[in-house]
């Protein structure tokens, strides 16, 4: 604990640290909120970056300070609607004006600004929540797109890249192999079907179709945050995997996060289904916000985009279940493959519906042009 407290005192400049707990649910980053003795802001989030996953984290407090800036000078001749707010989180700096603290074990700390009378949910609430999620993905590309892709380091070389990460099954099967059990055989049979369809969003980009932009990278349901009294989405957080990429891989992501009401850690992972109802609001909100940016071919590979995103999470997990977890954290030994299951069943939740969701993208489209 007093490691903890002595990074958080690199940041802290207007007041004494009197708390410090975990917070949040990440996957890979150590995420705490401290509280401060302080006049002004009495809270901030400190971290610890994964250097495992950020080899270069300098390049993503780069990222960070570029986006950032790049969002508030966008959202200051932005006019909100009346009721409405939009938070940007700021980076805070050391002592010494640095962006960051190496600790004399060499772990890489950064502070963000909180949030504040704000609060964030693991799975969409009901039909108003979802709607808001999407408006807040929508809102982040919206001021976000103006931004020359180029201009942003790509921090995760690989991230989102499908045929990537079933080269690295491939290898990872061969040199581990896999136990055998019906969970584990299912997971198998299940990569071995899709891998033809992996490279669909790939192939786009690289014959021109599909454009690169800023995206967040990791917009699932509880990245953005709602206000407590209102609802409505305020803020987009968790940016470091902000790079270059699709905007479909942020779609698709949403979208696979948002319509699983069980969530990534369900009793039965056999009950997971989609919901299309709740994908119907996500877009309603994202539309609203980002549909006039989105081209023809854009919105014909969204659905495209829906299904990969979940298969490619799901073989994420199932990799790394393979490896022995040594990407993604976990409590238990089989986490991952619960994890992979999971997004498994959900793509074929997503498949069996292919054509009321291709309907539902159709439809709140026209609503918005």
């Amino acid at each position: 604990m007093d490691h903890l407290v002595t990074a958080a005192e690199q940041f802290a400049l207007s007041g004494r640290v009197l708390d410090l707990r975990e917070y949040g649910q990440g996957n890979v980053n150590d995420t705490f909120l401290v509280t401060l003795e302080a006049p002004g802001e009495a809270h901030f989030i400190l971290q610890r970056l994964n250097t495992a996953v950020f080899h270069r984290p300098e390049l993503v407090m780069a990222n960070l300070s570029l986006v950032t800036a790049h969002l508030r000078r966008h959202l200051a001749s932005t006019p909100l609607r009346p009721g409405r707010r939009w938070e940007v989180p700021r980076v805070l700096l050391t002592q010494n004006r640095r962006d960051h603290w190496l600790d004399p074990d060499g772990s890489f700390w950064r502070a963000l600004s909180f949030i504040d009378a704000a609060q964030s949910f693991d799975v969409i609430q009901d039909v108003p929540h979802a709607r808001e999620v999407g408006y807040g993905l929508g809102m982040f590309h919206h001021l976000l797109n103006d931004l020359p892709a180029e201009q942003l380091a790509d921090t995760l070389p690989g991230f989102h890249i499908t045929p990537g990460y079933l080269q690295h099954y491939d290898v990872t099967l061969a040199h581990q192999g896999a136990p055998s059990s019906p969970e584990v055989n299912y997971g198998l049979h299940f990569v071995e079907a899709r891998r033809a369809w992996g490279h669909v969003l790939e192939n786009a980009k690289a014959q021109g179709i599909l454009d690169l932009r800023p995206i967040h990278g990791d917009p699932k349901v509880n990245n953005v945050m709602m206000d407590q009294t209102t609802g409505q989405a305020v803020s987009m957080i968790d940016m470091d995997t902000v790079k270059p990429g699709l905007v479909h891989y942020d779609i698709g992501d949403c979208l696979r996060s948002g319509c699983n009401p069980l969530g990534e850690a369900p009793e039965n992972w056999e009950a997971v289904r989609f919901e299309p109802d709740i994908g119907r609001a996500i877009l309603q909100g994202y539309f609203f916000m980002a549909g006039d940016f989105l081209t023809e071919s854009d919105y014909t590979y969204l659905f495209a985009a829906i299904r990969l995103i979940a298969f490619e999470l799901g073989l994420r997990f199932f990799t790394d279940y393979l490896a022995g977890n040594v990407y993604f954290k976990t409590r238990y030994p089989e986490q991952n493959l619960l994890r992979a299951l999971v997004q498994f069943r959900l793509t074929e939740s997503i498949e069996a519906q292919a054509a009321t969701l291709q309907t539902i993208i159709r439809d709140e489209r026209n609503a918005v042009v």
